[in-house]
């Protein structure tokens, strides 16, 4: 037997429930059943009584328990003790794509700061791509992003609904469009402004076009740019349109600068996510970092 296991089956007995320990513990419900089912082969002894309403300790699950809740315990005792170092070497280390990197950590940061002040941060803005490879590959702790990129690896906890616009020049010609209250059916007919490749606003808008018959090879892209201030400034001064986080461009619809469209006439939402590596154990401040950001954007 192991910790995982012993910690699986404690949560379950606690919440009496695969599914809520399996949420407690970030792990998916069929690992959770996995380590119970080789526990109970290991120690050959029926752990739990299960039926369609409930999950209870069995009597050889009460014995085990006692043992198993003083070993979590020890456990966690022996990483709190370590990472109230003052001199511990780790850190939390965060990749993010732009949207999450500069419109939604701010806010989870300077939070979680003012309740954890000893916890330091070091924070890499990359494109949503390198964000799913830091994570598969154990570089970071955590990562946020805008876009799935892998399911094998990774679980994807959505955190936060954004939508996708058109974003404008506020001049006359498409005055007379947002008065006229159309969509972006012309988005074809104008010069355009697009994130780079690997950017995860720019695969969510790829695939609304694609969802409208359009592909990105048929618009009239004249530039492809990382940092999305700059295309915002680019569409302020005429040189194009853009397709952009509504959140990036709040400041300068309500400023009157830019003018901002629905994307399509259906659904433009897309989903925020929290991104981690399924076979690394969250540590305790990782997991306390989770549940701030739940917390923070809950509905």
């Amino acid at each position: 037997m192991n910790l995982k296991q012993l910690e699986a089956f404690v949560y379950v007995a606690e919440k009496q429930s695969f599914s809520k320990a399996a949420k407690e513990l970030y792990l998916t419900q069929p690992t959770v059943s996995a380590h119970i089912s080789s526990l109970e082969k290991e120690l050959n002894a029926r752990l739990f009584v299960r039926n369609t309403k409930e999950v209870k300790l069995s009597v050889e699950g009460k014995k085990l328990y006692e043992c198993a809740k003083k070993m979590v315990c020890i456990e966690k005792e022996i990483e709190d003790i370590f990472f109230c170092e003052e001199k511990r070497k780790n850190c939390i280390t965060i990749s993010a794509s732009t949207i999450p990197a500069q419109y939604l950590l701010p806010k989870i940061i300077a939070k979680f700061n003012d309740k954890y002040p000893k916890e330091q941060f070091e924070i890499r803005e990359t494109d949503s791509t390198h964000v799913v490879e830091e994570v598969i590959n154990r570089k970071t702790d955590i990562g946020f992003t805008g876009t799935i990129l892998d399911k094998k690896q990774c679980r994807y906890l959505p955190f936060y609904e954004d939508e996708l616009i058109v974003i404008t020049p506020n001049k006359e010609h498409f005055r007379t469009l947002k008065n006229a209250g159309n969509y972006a059916e012309w988005i074809q007919e104008e010069p355009i402004i697009m994130r780079e490749e690997g950017s995860g606003t720019r695969k969510e808008a790829e695939k609304q076009l694609k969802k409208r018959g359009i592909h990105v090879g048929e618009l009239n892209i004249v530039a492809s740019i990382e940092n999305q201030e700059t295309i915002k400034c680019l569409v302020e001064n005429g040189m194009g349109i853009s397709i952009i986080s509504k959140l990036a461009a709040k400041r300068e619809i309500e400023s009157g600068k830019l003018l901002g469209f629905p994307l399509t006439k259906g659904e433009n939402i897309r989903n925020i996510y929290v991104v981690y590596n399924k076979d690394i154990k969250l540590s305790h401040v990782i997991e306390k970092f989770i549940k701030m950001v739940k917390e923070i954007y809950s509905n």
